[in-house]
């Protein structure tokens, strides 16, 4: 097995530690149209399923009658300049992210690269699916080419590999961090490192490249126990060991036969924490972190938190867990430190700050399991359906450091997204099965969006599934319940014989008796 290493031992000084290696369509503003003059042609697995004039793909937001409010600009500001956005990825958080930012006073048009079939049959994104986001030149020329003024990018690998830094020096505002920054969450080794250093909470860890000797410290300290590969591994690299024998297998999955390949070169051991987990977000500039409202997603495919973890089955916002007396101790606690320890480190964090916690059960104080660098996925979801403020303007000032003063408007009520996924996923799963119905589930009640996670269109142009979590049909409501009920019915509404989902999500914060859907 090869195992490359990542030096991100430059960001972080360890004080004499060995460094670490490691469509609603509107019509657009004609000025900025007039710069385009193009039409746009939808293709769908090489053949021609439409083309439409240009401006109809673009969500002219002015023309919301809904409106966003933003600390330091003025409600009625018709002179404020418009900005055409690009947001990188193609999942249901970056669908997620087109319909907040199309949604924005100040936004011109939004384009997503590569996005999917969901987001380009919105209208909320004009999709770019050949653009490589992983080739920074090629994102720098599209982005002058077409006149961006904000690329917002929604997964972690191209954050890690990079490209904010590429984008940043070419003069082009990116909100995401640096390849420096994006190790808090590229390796599980530095961010604990962070957080011994600035005494951030977090489970006690010893970090293992040689299987034997961590064999020998998870039989010293037992079972239930964390294992946790180092690097990126696509939502499979974290395995709660409940008995000493699935530990060890871990170890040998990752250090010996190296599954989870260059990502599992380095493990962490990390001590079991009981207690209730919830996500915390929160914007950040570099100096100055706002938060975002709380979130609680359900990490275990099964009914009841049971079966394998998965990138995340449903989530719901507000988290009742989650109270104002905890949010101002995470962000006195964890947030904040953290913010001002990567600043002392010389690597600045500039993005959102997605912190997983456990709320643990002997003392009822949040501690860090892990951080993300980016929007949570579903997460997300939940969070830009009950967001009012110009999101645009937010992530604007987060980039030039000015959020200082800067807050944030909710929606009141609640929001939830339920997760639909392939049958079989997190396992294997079958590719391309036939999806209904998504037109009519959309509207058996208000507030329903779908978000496509992982949809095609066949050569028919109907929705496919092509990935292992492939909808997450989201609702608001005045309360958790109604927000629940709405999600379920417009899921029940779907025709989909490939997929699956939980019926109990939101659980934790209903009465038992009301959080589990019949059928």
């Amino acid at each position: 097995m090869y195992c490359a290493t990542f030096n991100f031992g430059a960001c972080l000084n360890l004080d004499g530690a060995s460094k670490l290696h490691g469509f609603r369509y509107h019509k657009s503003s004609p000025a900025f149209l007039n710069t385009m003059n193009l039409s746009y042609t939808h293709h769908s697995f090489g053949r021609v399923t439409h083309s439409r004039p240009f401006h109809s793909l673009f969500k002219c937001a002015a023309e919301n009658s809904q409106t966003s409010a933003f600390v330091g600009v003025e409600a009625n500001n018709n002179s404020q300049e418009k900005v055409v956005v690009l947001v990188i990825g193609g999942g249901g958080r970056e669908h997620a992210l087109c319909y907040a930012l199309q949604r924005s006073r100040s936004c011109e048009a939004v384009f997503c690269a590569p996005g999917n079939a969901g987001i380009s049959s919105s209208g909320y994104a004009t999709c770019i699916s050949d653009l490589d986001i992983y080739d920074g030149a090629a994102v720098i020329s599209f982005c002058r080419k077409w006149g961006v003024g904000l690329v917002v990018v929604g997964p972690e690998a191209p954050l890690v590999a990079g490209l904010a830094n590429d984008l940043i020096k070419a003069g082009i505002p990116t909100f995401g961090p640096s390849a420096e920054a994006a190790a808090l969450e590229g390796s599980k080794n530095f961010m604990k490192h962070l957080c011994n250093k600035y005494n951030i909470p977090t489970a006690k860890y010893k970090a293992f490249t040689d299987p034997y000797a961590a064999k020998q410290y998870i039989q010293e300290q037992g079972a239930p126990i964390v294992i946790k590969a180092d690097g990126l591994a696509a939502g499979k690299g974290v395995t709660v060991a409940m008995t000493l024998e699935e530990a060890l297998e871990a170890v040998d999955s990752m250090l010996v036969k190296g599954d989870l390949g260059s990502a599992g070169c380095r493990i962490i051991v990390e001590e079991y924490l009981e207690g209730e987990e919830v996500s915390f977000f929160a914007l950040v500039d570099g100096e100055n972190a706002i938060p975002l409202e709380s979130a609680q997603d359900h990490k275990r495919v099964g009914d009841g938190d049971t079966g394998p973890n998965t990138g995340g089955m449903g989530a719901y916002s507000p988290a009742p867990v989650l109270t104002p007396e905890l949010q101002s101790i995470v962000m006195n606690s964890i947030i904040i430190p953290t913010v001002k320890g990567m600043s002392a480190e010389g690597c600045k964090f500039v993005g959102v700050l997605f912190a997983g916690l456990m709320i643990e059960k002997k003392s009822n104080m949040p501690k860090l399991i892990e951080y993300n660098v980016r929007f949570g996925d579903p997460e997300c979801q939940v969070l830009m359906v009950r967001l009012e403020s110009d999101l645009v303007q937010v992530l604007l000032a987060a980039c030039k450091g000015e959020l200082s003063g800067v807050s944030l408007d909710w929606s009141p009520g609640s929001a939830m997204v339920v997760v639909m996924a392939s049958k079989g996923y997190p396992g294997s799963y079958e590719k391309g099965t036939l999806i209904k119905n998504l037109d009519e589930a959309e509207r058996v009640a208000p507030s329903i969006q779908i978000f496509h996670a992982g949809t095609a269109f066949d050569s028919e142009g109907r929705f496919i599934a092509t990935g292992g979590r492939v909808l997450g049909v989201t609702a608001t409501g005045n309360d958790l319940e109604e927000a629940r009920d709405r999600a379920y019915r417009a899921v029940e509404d779907i025709n989909w014989p490939g997929g699956f989902y939980r019926r109990d999500i939101g659980w934790r914060a209903l009465p038992h008796t009301q959080s589990t859907r019949k059928g």
